[in-house]
């Protein structure tokens, strides 16, 4: 095989989407969900990562170690980290990395030809389609200033940190995956403020009634969050919410506010070219398979997986795609 991987534009288009190159993991803490990674002291993965990383990768890295900013006690890896260090390891066996986007595509074709955002043209027998899916964000300054300091789009990926525990939480949504995060950040919280901007949950009513009858779940009718507050030292502190109704606003004091409002798979630029639900995810077409619409076209990890969102699961569809992939090219004599 000779991969080629088209990691995504280091643009501020792209920062404000989410969708910078290392994907959803490169914009989160700690993560202790992943298979391998436990709590260390910081000097062993420093030490990790010098030893692993090129200098002006490890650079991305350094904050993490040294520094004002340095954190301190046992961790697992921050997701930055993680990426970095998935990052060297494709680039060990020789896989080709451009920092550029895929704009363009025309599966139509064979060879399969791709644009890229450099205005590269490339041919290709196998396509492994892996860009992800981005949260979905209010798009307020407040909440871009506290990510990762308190602001959150996934309570299983965050919500166990010890910033989190015993605290009063905020989840904002009124859906199925609202009510979910409300329930599982229940488990860690002093107590949980679901935030809603109707009057009633748009949730399924089995969800609904685990949200009534969980006592540690409060819900906010008819609020909006308006801003998030907080400091650069403790990250987030409180939240601004403003009645729908009236107009009022109140302040609750949280340490963390959690986003459950939908994420947007990355398939702009496929231009209805592979098969996607109405929300916009590829859709596998044979069971147990990563096989999209179109026979040579794969597709892994969260672009195709509205349901589990896991970095653990991300990664493992991306080995079963490569492995589709290599064995229909064998299949077609291409490999």
């Amino acid at each position: 095989m000779n991969p080629l991987v088209f990691e995504g534009a280091i643009t501020e288009e792209n920062r404000l989407k989410g969708t910078t190159p290392l994907g959803q993991l490169n914009l989160t803490t700690e993560v202790e969900n992943f298979p391998t990674w436990p709590h260390v002291e910081p000097a062993v993965l420093q030490a990790f990562a010098k030893s692993a990383l090129p200098q002006e990768r490890y650079n991305n890295l350094a904050g993490f170690y040294e520094g004002k900013h340095a954190h301190q006690g046992k961790r697992a890896a921050f997701g930055p980290e993680l990426m970095e260090f998935a990052r060297q390891q494709a680039a060990n066996f020789g896989t080709r990395i451009v920092t550029e986007d895929i704009v363009r595509v025309d599966f139509s074709r064979r060879p399969f030809k791709l644009w890229s955002s450099g205005g590269k043209e490339i041919e290709s027998h196998a396509v492994i389609v892996a860009t992800g899916a981005r949260a979905n964000y209010l798009g307020l300054p407040s909440e871009e200033r506290f990510k990762n300091n308190g602001v959150s789009a996934c309570a299983v990926c965050d919500g166990a940190l010890p910033r989190f525990r015993n605290r009063p939480l905020i989840v904002v949504g009124g859906g199925d995956s609202a009510v979910e995060e409300a329930t599982y950040l229940s488990k860690f919280a002093s107590v949980v403020y679901l935030v809603h901007r109707r009057d009633t949950l748009r949730a399924s009513k089995i969800m609904q009634q685990r949200a009534f009858a969980n006592p540690k779940i409060t819900i906010k009718w008819n609020r909006v969050l308006e801003e998030v507050l907080g400091n650069e030292e403790e990250g987030v502190t409180g939240a601004r919410l403003k009645s729908t109704v009236d107009g009022q606003t109140e302040e609750l004091q949280v340490s963390g506010v959690f986003l459950a409002i939908g994420h947007t798979p990355n398939t702009d630029f496929l231009k209805g070219q592979v098969q996607c639900d109405e929300k916009g995810y590829v859709i596998w077409t044979r069971p147990q398979r990563t096989y999209t619409s179109v026979e040579g076209v794969f597709a892994a990890g969260d672009v195709a997986d509205s349901h589990y969102r896991q970095a653990v699961t991300a990664a493992g569809t991306g080995c079963m795609a490569a492995l589709d992939a290599e064995r229909w090219l064998a299949e077609h004599g291409l490999a």
